[in-house]
Parts: C-alpha cells; structure tokens; sequence
C-alpha cells in the first residue's frame, strides 16, 4: 500500500515538471513569432520563460514597428496597442494562476496522506488554466491578421521573409534580428527547443 501511495505522489511530482515544462512552451510553440532568444526566466519564478516572447505578442509588434511600410492607418494602430495591452494582462494574469496553482500541487504532492482526488483535480487547473492560455493567444492571432487588409498581409510576409532571407545569408540561419530563433508566422511550430523553467518544484 505505501509503495502504491508513493509511486502516485512521484507521478504528481512528475506532473508538476511535466506541466512547469508545457507552460514555457505554450506561447513559443503557438503559430506565430517565435521569440526563441527568450530562454530567460520570467519575474515570476521561470514560469514565463516562453510567455513573455509570445508568437502572436512578437507579431503585433512586428507590425507596429513596420506600420509605415506595411500602410497601417491611425486606426489600425490602436486597435493593434489595445490588442497588445489585452493579450499582456491576460498572459500576466494566468501566469501567475498557473504557478500558484501548481505550487498547491507541490504542497499537495509532499504529503502522503494527501487526497488524491484534489491532486488530480489541481493538476486538472492547472492544465485547463494552459489550454485557455493557448487559445486566447491563438485568438488574438486570428483577430490581428483579420485587422489587415489583404495587401498589408502580403507585404508583412514579404517583409518577415525578407528578413529571414537577409539572415541565412549572413550565415545566422533564420534567426530572429534582435538575437535567438526565430519561426515562420506562416509555418506554424517553433524553431527553439525550450528550456526547462528555474524554480521547478522537483525534488
């Protein structure tokens, strides 16, 4: 009995690294911008390591940078800010739901006399709290690439593709200009293999 109890906490713990892993990974693995050159850790223990450079976040400011040459109106503009500030609040705000959800999994796990239905149900929040977190940057894309008209579409991917083109001339690869990987918007996926976050809760 007690080595059954063990081997189920060990499978919590294992969880938690499992789910600390999947949330770095959530925004960079989304289609979009990748912002591989991220690696660092959040203010937020880690947790952020992937977020905080996220695809469809690396997007709207790839097109707010080149408003002028992609034809962007005044309108465009703040709708695109006033998107930018909403998809932060939302990622800064599930973040922290995410690691104090999982910190409560940690807690949970380290006591043997635990209940396993509220391990199970905790892990089950904290991965719900990363499917929203997914969906609503996948969302946002959507919303963002529907502001443009069809030629500002065009000449975006013909400016990204310039881009990258002028980089893997210059021996870098495709990479991002500002330092580290960076993906096709077009492509989907995710060019930089993450890193696990600081801060795991693994014994």
């Amino acid at each position: 009995m007690k080595q059954g109890t063990q081997a189920i906490v060990t499978l919590g713990v294992a969880s938690v690294f499992a789910l600390s892993v999947g949330i770095s990974t959530v925004w960079a693995n989304e289609p979009g911008y990748g912002h591989g050159g991220g690696g660092g850790h959040s203010s937020m223990g880690g947790y952020g390591a992937g977020m905080k450079h996220s695809g469809t976040g690396q997007l709207i400011r790839h097109l707010l940078k080149h408003e002028q040459q992609l034809g962007l109106t005044a309108e465009q503009v703040t709708k695109l800010k006033e998107m930018q500030l909403n998809l932060d609040k939302t990622r800064i705000k599930t973040e922290a739901d995410i690691q104090v959800a999982e910190r409560e999994v940690k807690a949970l796990t380290d006591e043997d006399k635990s209940d396993l239905g509220a391990i199970e149900a905790k892990l089950k929040e904290s991965h719900g709290l990363q499917v929203g977190l997914r969906m609503v940057s996948i969302k946002a894309k959507r919303d963002v690439l529907a502001l443009l008209t069809p030629e500002q579409r065009a000449k975006e991917k013909t400016e990204h593709d310039k881009v990258l083109q002028q980089h893997k001339e210059g021996g870098k690869g495709y990479g991002n200009p500002h330092g580290g990987a960076m993906t096709n918007p077009h492509m989907g996926g995710d060019a930089a293999k993450p890193a696990p976050p600081s801060g795991t809760y693994v014994q």
